[in-house]
């Protein structure tokens, strides 16, 4: 299997984090680390997967802080210790590959007031705002307190646009030109400064840099499609949207002078 990412052996599945519609799940692996697990054989698919890659690394490539991701190898054996009928049907649809995100002991969720130094939530606004992703509000701020840094957190409704390639790849330019609402979001109010930045923030981005990021997703998350019936064929449908979308500002919320 190709990827980019390192691969972990799931050895011990310790619990399930009742916290989204996909049931994510704390493993450990045989690296000794311990990781949330997200599951292929969840409801919303490996997309989700791919888009928790991508947006991870375009995140760490804007100076922002997320946890360290793998892909994790579920044997089937698992399920059988796993007294749970729901977790056991998911274990069960979700043998091979899943993606691992480190767990951060002792972190907290973000479910108040945080103050973001050094202009970090203007380059997560920016993020939210470049890759669509509707799920960082107050509600649900995907957001961790660990050892005093901010870190972002879950990124699997970013992207949206892939859930629409069932009948093959969709126009990028569509993309490029969809607004994005502001209203809600965690850091509404950096809406200003993200403007600001964008210059600063879009140079460290480009078609190169979207390459070397879709080089991380797994083949097997790759789901051919019409038009696309190889990995390689949609990284490149990936590269050409996120290039279609950082040649246009229409998705950059307009913030108010201060």
């Amino acid at each position: 299997m190709r990827t980019g990412l390192p691969s972990v052996t799931v050895t011990r599945y310790v619990t399930p984090l009742r916290e989204g519609g996909s049931l994510p799940g704390v493993v450990e692996g045989d690296d000794l680390g311990t990781y949330v697990c997200k599951f292929r054989g969840a409801g919303q698919g490996a997309k989700v997967l791919v888009a928790e890659v991508i947006v991870s690394a375009l995140a760490t490539r804007l100076g922002l802080r997320t946890p360290r991701l793998v892909v994790l190898d579920l044997d089937p054996e698992l399920a059988r210790y796993e007294a749970d009928e729901e977790v056991q049907d998911l274990l069960n649809a979700s043998v091979g590959p899943n993606l691992g995100i480190d767990f951060l002991p002792g972190s907290f969720g973000v479910d108040g007031q945080v103050s973001a130094a050094d202009d970090e939530g203007a380059r997560v606004l920016w993020l939210d705002a470049f890759t669509a992703n509707v799920d960082r509000s107050w509600r649900n701020p995907n957001l961790l307190l660990w050892h005093g840094d901010l870190w972002v957190i879950d990124h699997g409704a970013a992207l949206y646009f892939h859930h629409g390639w069932r009948s093959g790849i969709t126009d990028p330019a569509k993309f490029a030109a969809q607004a994005w609402d502001v209203g809600g979001h965690v850091f509404e109010e950096c809406t200003h400064r993200a403007r600001q930045l964008d210059e600063e923030i879009a140079a460290r981005l480009g078609r190169d840099v979207f390459v070397e990021v879709l080089a991380q997703v797994p083949d097997v998350w790759l789901e051919p499609v019409p038009g696309a019936e190889t990995p390689d064929a949609l990284r490149t449908a990936y590269v050409d949207f996120l290039v279609a979308r950082l040649g246009t500002r229409q998705w950059l919320p307009e913030g108010e002078s201060r």
